[in-house]
């Protein structure tokens, strides 16, 4: 992992403590920039299938724009309508049209870890309900409906645990979730009552137990050792089928977190082949042996520098790639968008996944780059047949931790724990921007600027209420005209700000 920030802000993060007061700088626009599209989630009408022209749309009626811009107090701030344009304006262009749609959206989300869960904890009561709300709340926060959790720890973890720690219990007789149950699985259980809505968890290992390991250790890298493969296999149904008994379901699991990555807090490597192997031979037959077809297996997990080649490898045996529903990416090192494009292009009847991404060293407390690098990857992301976008930590505490091996880093809401308040960061409101805007089963539709500086993406929800997502990360502001199925728009974006517009 790199550092991709260059620059840090002088801004302190804003501190918040009652409920009320997170509600009140983005209240206004959840509660009428989301309702329509959160109604359409639990629509029952099937979105037409991507590339389906279906009959011309109407020009909305009315275009609601929110905003948040750096060196202002504005956050999803909602703004009066836009003002309609002549339609013989000769701005800039941002052009939307909802005949032409691509993938399905699955839903926006974090990741529930150990650390998130153990520092939530050490907030009263009204501040735990504060940050539940702000991530998983339908009318009031951003409604997350996808999320991660790791299954043995990871370096977001107290320290290394697996959940059969007995040397050669093949049998899983000692497998056990206890750990889990202490603040992860609370966490979890929290994040549902809230939403109100189903969340997706794919469920992640960082290192199979020391014991079936090259190393005998969970850090620092090895290799799963050939005569546990099958052991290994049957712990993901084991971890699945406990936590559908404490009433989450697992929605998928990947094979393994970053399996090119020797870290020196937990890991195991794959080779592409290994990879590829495992699905084929022990964890698809294990999944569909016990019951358990329906759980989507993710392959790659990792960046999107070597994807391509790992898809290639995996989906060129249809034994193994029979099994896998997808691959998924994080944004370390490089950024490589396109090889998100090449993957979609190459193997259409796949899915793409955002499974991971951070700022590392550190919570980088008020930074303004933290949101624009969010936004960036999702809009990119997004414009290639991402299906899903999941942040890393839902919280961290001051020092971007706790981490047992001291791998600090950031999340879009830093907990004081001593002052018991939320410290929202701006990748928090920058993700809002899509999240509360574009609901699950929203489709993808025809988006283009003018002006490479206007990066752009939009979706229809289920209910026909389109949202288009707008960034500017340069220094001047932006007018140009929102040109959406017809109808015409004057808006304008400041230097350093984000806009979704709703119609």
């Amino acid at each position: 992992m790199k550092d991709r920030i260059s620059r840090r802000d002088t801004l302190k993060g804003l501190a918040l403590g009652a409920g009320s007061m997170l509600a009140a700088r983005v209240g206004t626009a959840t509660a009428t920039g989301t309702a329509s599209a959160t109604g359409a989630a639990s629509g029952a009408t099937a979105p037409p299938a991507a590339g389906q022209a279906p009959h011309a749309a109407p020009a909305p009626r009315l275009m609601r724009a929110f905003l948040t811009a750096h060196e202002t107090d504005q956050r999803i701030a909602a703004l009066e309508a836009l003002p309609v344009a002549p339609p013989d304006s000769e701005h800039t262009t941002l052009w939307v049209d909802s005949a032409r749609r691509f993938q399905t959206l699955l839903g926006f989300g974090g990741a529930f870890t150990e650390s998130a869960a153990v520092t939530w904890q050490k907030l009263s009561e009204p501040r735990r309900e504060e940050v539940l709300r702000a991530y998983f709340d339908d009318s009031m926060g951003h409604g997350y409906a996808m999320c991660r959790v790791h299954m043995n720890s990871c370096d977001f973890s107290l320290g290394n645990y697996a959940h059969v720690e007995t040397p050669g219990d093949t049998e899983l007789k000692s497998f056990s979730i206890a750990r889990d149950r202490q603040a992860l699985i609370p966490f979890i259980k929290a994040a549902q009552r809230v939403a109100k809505h189903p969340i997706r968890i794919l469920a992640s290992p960082w290192s199979p137990p020391a014991w079936m390991k090259s190393n005998g250790e969970m850090n620092h890298g090895g290799t799963l050792l050939p005569q546990y493969a099958q052991a290994w296999a049957r712990c993901y149904a084991r971890f699945i089928k406990a936590y559908a008994a404490e009433g989450i379901p697992i929605w998928g699991v990947s094979v393994q977190n970053e399996p090119m990555a020797v870290q020196k807090w937990d890991s195991c490597t794959y080779t592409a082949e290994a990879e590829r192997d495992f699905v084929r031979d022990h964890l698809g037959p294990e999944l569909e042996a016990a019951g358990l077809g329906h759980v989507n297996i993710i392959i790659w997990d990792h960046n999107r520098d070597l994807m391509v080649e790992r898809a290639n490898v995996v989906y060129a045996d249809p034994a193994a790639a029979r099994y896998v529903w997808g691959t998924g990416f994080h944004w370390y090192v490089e950024d490589n968008f396109d090889h998100v494009q090449q993957v979609h292009d190459a193997w259409p009847d796949k899915h793409l996944l955002f499974t991971e991404g951070c700022q590392e060293e550190g919570p980088h407390l008020g930074s303004w780059d933290l949101g624009e690098r969010y936004a960036r990857s999702m809009i990119n992301d997004l414009n290639r047949w991402t299906e899903g976008w999941m942040d890393w930590n839902l919280v961290l505490d001051m020092q971007g931790g706790p981490n047992h091996v001291g791998n600090y880093c950031s999340a879009p809401i830093i907990l004081d724990t001593t002052a018991d308040k939320l410290l929202p960061q701006s990748s928090y409101y920058y993700m809002g921007h899509f999240a509360r805007f574009i609901r699950p089963g929203a489709q993808r539709i025809v988006c283009a600027g003018s002006l490479q500086a206007l990066e752009t993406t939009a979706f229809v929800n289920t209910d026909g209420s389109i949202a288009v997502v707008a960034m500017n990360r340069s220094a001047k502001p932006l007018r140009f005209v929102l040109r959406v199925n017809g109808g015409s728009w004057d808006a304008e974006l400041p230097a350093r700000s984000i806009a979704t517009y709703v119609g």
